[in-house]
């Protein structure tokens, strides 16, 4: 279900999503398939880890990736699950093909 909120989603986003919604900043973004591509991929990957622990996972891999950067913006694009919504945000059908766990994949690589 998506909702559109200038006010839930911050500064310098488009678009969030909490299990089971996805909040985007304006109205025209509904039209955009590649960001609700990329926020149904954080759908999925909060489902796999039954939503709570996905949270927890979140944001202890982006206090990880803060110390490791020192940069909020490059500590946040390399958080795992972020690595695999913008790598295969512009495949839309990769969450028909994509295997469970996936962002696993994205743990260890190299920044982006």
């Amino acid at each position: 279900m998506i909702f559109i909120s200038k006010y839930l989603v911050p500064k310098g986003y488009t678009g969030m999503t909490i299990f089971p919604f996805v909040f985007l900043k304006s109205k025209h973004l509904k039209d955009n398939q590649v960001l609700i591509n990329h926020e149904k991929i954080h759908l999925k990957q909060q489902l796999e880890l039954l939503i709570i622990p996905f949270y927890i996972f979140y944001g202890l891999e982006f206090l990880f990736r803060l110390i490791q950067y020192k940069n909020w913006q490059k500590a946040y694009r390399n958080i795992s699950f972020e690595r695999e919504a913008y790598l295969n945000q512009n495949n839309l059908e990769y969450l028909q093909n994509r295997s469970i766990w996936r962002f696993l994949k994205y743990l260890c690589k190299h920044e982006i």
